[in-house]
């Protein structure tokens, strides 16, 4: 089994979904390992554009087998009707090609309730969360009272902790707009249409020991990672290289390349520091042409300048072997880009590989930037490096160098699904 790991390497919303697309075409496997319904990558298949959330992008190949991994938690309602849609835009056969893990653990609309009031309790100090409810899942799941999807096929069982958390949940928080009964009216259907779909991973993923090609697909990304993310501003799961192998227990020896997703700038939703971010014309001229809304809230992303700074401290732990740099041609109409390149931290001290584990510090930095020039043209759809401007080739070559060597073996140059260049 060769295995190829995608993986986010900055905030989040890099464009993921366009190069697993790509990767899938040859890939007999692809695999989701953390996250839930939080998640968006938006595809542009031929004539189709799909939203895809929790479901494994592998799916808009016809001949790709998809599994939902142990790591992830998994909202049974999204599941399905996120499946109803692609297969609705003409991905037929979809639900022949999905599969997950039993040990997944399951995503509540009570856990979606949870999450507003813990959000509301922070005040100003909101996590800035898409309420889905994946962080009060993620807590059930390692305080050891979560629900696994396994469990979801023994009525009693579930019914059970189901009534049990419900009841944990008021006494914490007194009423609840929830309805216990309703959400187990809901399973009592779903039991009926999920067996086809539940698989015992480890017994799965044997199966397909010996495929040429598995795709493991991010979510997420780096620095939203609960470990090595911007704590507390994270998501509630493993996001990295780590997590890819403890999810889903990949062979590391059999890892073939790991493809970082960076942005040709950087872009964060929700709240948390971002040294880097542009609240000025710049940052509002990338909000605007990128067309920078999240896919899963539709909320406005916060925009600033590519910092290598981060770069650098997410490679450090996801090891990349190629990058993905998207979106250049939202760069093409500025006179000149910047690229951070250090922080200076309030104490004086300055660093260009790693960033302070507080929150607080981390927000109060300082960035050197270097200034590169623009080149004013047009790249959108081009498809060969040479055929870039000279000063578009020299800022990724810039952001090669300045990650020690890393190529950028693949550059997004608009939308579409051909609008990738692939450098050898």
């Amino acid at each position: 089994m060769g295995v190829t790991i995608v993986l986010g390497s900055q905030w989040g919303d890099e464009g993921k979904g366009k190069i697993t697309d790509m990767l899938s075409q040859q890939a007999t496997l692809c695999c989701r390992a953390a996250g839930g319904h939080n998640a968006g990558h938006t595809i542009v298949h031929g004539s189709n554009t799909y939203d895809f959330h929790i479901l494994p992008s592998g799916l808009v190949s016809t001949t790709c087998i998809n599994l939902i991994g142990a790591g992830t938690v998994f909202h049974v309602p999204s599941f399905f009707k996120e499946l109803a849609a692609i297969e609705g835009k003409g991905l037929e056969g979809a639900s022949k090609r999905i599969f997950v893990s039993d040990r997944a653990h399951v995503c509540l609309n009570l856990h979606s309730v949870v999450d507003g009031l813990e959000e509301a309790r922070l005040g100003g100090r909101k996590v800035g969360t898409t309420g889905k409810g994946i962080g009060p899942c993620y807590s059930d799941k390692a305080s050891r009272r979560g629900i696994r999807v396994s469990e979801i096929l023994d009525e009693a069982l579930f019914e059970r902790k189901l009534r049990n958390l419900e009841s944990g949940y008021r006494a914490r928080f007194g009423d609840l707009d929830y309805n216990v009964e309703d959400e187990l009216a809901l399973f009592k259907e779903y039991r009926k249409l999920l067996g086809p779909y539940i698989v015992d991973q480890l017994a799965f993923l044997q199966k397909y020991k010996d495929a040429p090609n598995t795709l493991v697909e991010g979510a997420n990304a780096l620095l939203l990672d609960l470990d090595h993310g911007t704590y507390p501003y994270v998501t509630s799961s493993s996001t990295g290289l780590g997590g890819a192998v403890q999810a889903l227990s990949l062979n590391p020896t059999n890892i073939s390349s790991i493809i970082g997703v960076v942005k040709a700038y950087t872009t964060r939703v929700g709240s948390g520091p971002f040294p880097s971010e542009q609240l000025n014309a710049d940052g509002e001229k990338l909000q605007s042409v990128g067309r920078e809304f999240g896919v899963t809230t539709g909320r406005k992303r916060r925009c600033g300048w590519f910092d290598l700074v981060l770069c650098r401290y997410s490679h450090a732990i996801n090891h990349y072997t190629a990058l993905n740099l998207t979106k250049l041609d939202v760069l093409d109409d500025f006179d000149e880009i910047k690229v951070g390149v250090a922080y200076v931290l309030p104490d004086g001290t300055r660093t260009e590989n790693t960033i302070p584990a507080d929150a607080e510090v981390l927000d109060k930095v300082e960035v050197e930037y270097v200034t590169l020039p623009g080149w004013k043209s047009n790249t959108m759809g081009v498809k060969k490096f040479e055929d870039l401007p000279e000063n578009a080739r020299a800022y990724i070559e810039y952001i090669e160098r300045g990650l020690g060597g890393v190529p950028v073996k693949w550059i997004g140059t608009g939308p579409a699904r051909d609008d990738m260049i692939a450098r050898e």
